[in-house]
């Protein structure tokens, strides 16, 4: 299973596109190298899941959203930056959704080694940053870990990660009509980018409830996780394992979303790129 590289147009469609020049599997081996060996390149990992989103979203929501977010901030720098964007790691850390089904989850420790390996090959290219971009929330300390592993492998390297939808914390509230909790997974945030970027794949049926969780202090929004970790099911949460306000997605909030995290990440990979150049 790959998720491509997007190509964007007008109606916000979502297609694997080759010929993207910023994605790392359409190019030749001394084609990666040469962009690696550039002063400053950054190569972009994008990490997603394979899991439940309800009744409406398919169960590789996560991985074709980060595909998507990594794909757009990377053409957005292109011309000044030499960046890449590798095969999306599809595989996330998910048991919390097992009960649900559709849910395809791998252990902890060899999510961590094969993401460390994985980017001990990558980095064989002579890339001087590596950002690794989250787009499932069940990996935060997954991204964290790994950041580290790869860190102090290859210490010549800036190793960073980063969970695409922090990036519209500036700007949600601009955008979103529901409530705090509403904004959760499968809920009115995922719904519209998916809405905007694959309406084809977008369910009509869409049960979900708001994401009410007793401690104060471990939040309860997408963009609101608070400091206190928790572990519950899904199904403590929600009946048919969406948590949200999906009725309130529209596929023009999800392009307003889509086009304020791209110029995030674009600004964030001309930093990377500045901070790392010769």
């Amino acid at each position: 299973m790959t998720f491509g590289l997007g190509s964007f147009d007008g109606d916000g469609d979502a297609d694997v596109d080759w010929t993207a020049e910023v994605a790392f599997a359409a190019r030749t081996a001394p084609e990666i190298r040469a962009v690696g060996e550039s002063g400053g390149s950054v190569l972009v990992l994008p990490i997603g899941s394979v899991e439940q989103h309800g009744d409406h979203l398919p169960v590789a929501t996560d991985s074709i959203l980060a595909s998507a977010v990594a794909a757009a901030g990377a053409t957005a720098v292109v011309d000044d930056v030499p960046v890449l964007v590798a095969p999306t790691f599809w595989t996330g850390y998910s048991p919390h959704h097992r009960a649900f089904g559709g849910t395809l989850t791998g252990e902890f420790d060899t999510l961590l080694d094969l993401l460390g390996t994985v980017a001990d090959a990558a980095l064989d290219n002579g890339f001087d940053a590596l950002l690794l971009l989250n787009g499932h929330g069940g990996n935060r300390a997954l991204v964290d870990a790994a950041v580290t592993v790869v860190g102090r492998a290859h210490p010549a390297v800036e190793s960073l990660g980063l969970t695409y939808f922090d990036l519209a914390a500036p700007f949600a509230d601009e955008i979103r009509e529901s409530d705090a909790g509403g904004m959760a997974h499968g809920g009115e945030f995922e719904t519209s980018l998916m809405q905007y970027l694959r309406p084809e794949l977008v369910r009509e049926d869409a049960p979900a409830t708001y994401w009410v969780e007793p401690y104060d202090l471990a939040g309860n929004d997408l963009l609101d996780g608070g400091p206190l970790s928790v572990y519950r099911p899904f199904g403590a949460y929600s009946d048919s394992g969406a948590i949200g306000d999906p009725s309130l997605a529209s596929a023009d909030k999800g392009e307003r979303f889509f086009d304020g995290i791209r110029a995030e990440l674009a600004a964030l990979l001309l930093d990377v790129h500045e901070q790392n150049a010769d």
